[in-house]
Order: C-alpha cells, then sequence, then structure tokens
C-alpha cells in the first residue's frame, strides 16, 4: 500500500462521518481533499456529476465507493481522502450497497489513477484486511 499511503494524508482522513446520501459522502470527501490543497471545490462537484450521469459504478465492491472524476485543471496535486460512514449509505447499486467506506482519489494523470484504482482493489479484495480497515479507530492506525 506504499503509493496509497503516500497519497494519504491524515488531514484527508474521517473515520466518523455523518452523510445523509451518497452526495453527502462525496462532499465530504472532497471536502477534505480541498482542505488538504490538493483540489478546488469544482473537482468535487465533477464526482457529483459523475455519479449523476454514469449511475453507481463507483461502488465497486460491497459497502465500498471509488469516488473520482476525470483529471483536469480542478486537481492541484494527486492524492485520496479516507471517509468511513457511522451509518451506511445508499448509492442506488444493486448488490453493494449499502456503502460505509468511500475513498476518493483526485488523479493529475490517467496513469496515477489505474495505480491508485489496482493497489486499492488488491487490498479492499482481502476480507481480512477490509475487515481491520472498517475497525481502525486512527489516522495512524489506516
Amino acid at each position: 500500500m506504499s503509493q496509497l499511503n503516500s497519497l494519504l494524508g491524515d488531514e484527508s482522513i474521517d473515520l466518523n462521518a455523518h452523510a445523509a446520501n451518497w452526495r453527502d459522502a462525496i462532499t465530504i470527501a472532497g471536502n477534505l481533499l480541498e482542505s488538504s490543497g490538493a483540489i478546488t471545490p469544482a473537482y468535487t462537484q465533477a464526482m457529483i456529476e459523475s455519479l449523476e450521469v454514469n449511475g453507481p459504478y463507483i461502488v465497486v465492491a460491497p459497502g465500498f465507493a471509488f469516488a473520482h472524476a476525470r483529471p483536469s485543471e480542478a486537481v492541484k496535486r494527486t492524492a485520496i481522502s479516507w471517509v468511513r460512514l457511522e451509518t451506511p449509505v445508499a448509492f442506488g447499486h444493486g448488490t453493494n450497497d449499502p456503502v460505509n467506506l468511500v475513498v476518493a482519489l483526485a488523479a493529475q494523470d490517467d496513469k496515477a489513477h489505474t495505480q491508485s484504482m489496482k493497489e486499492l482493489a488488491k487490498l479492499l479484495g482481502k476480507k481480512d484486511t477490509r475487515a481491520k480497515l472498517d475497525t481502525v479507530a486512527t489516522a495512524d492506525e489506516l
């Protein structure tokens, strides 16, 4: 998980987030990236619009959404945010709802986007690892 660790700062982690719906969940993840200086608000809006246009394709595993949008000028540096929801929310996916973990990726180019997706999929594909990630209490544990 080395590349992911380098892209995830402590300021971009919320392990006890409260969201009323999927828009709130993506907004929380985007706000963390905005606060860290990685993106502008336009990127958060692009992530929401992508889901509105394309449907819940970002819900790639049970309980897990990988929020992202196309690389753009709204991305100042490649980074990720990690949001664990206190109460899961529905994204509209037939088999993987509800979602309790939202990871947002802001990538400056397609290579960074693809590599991060691969690493995250490998990590979350392990049931024991996923279970640990769902219970970590601090950013250091994560």
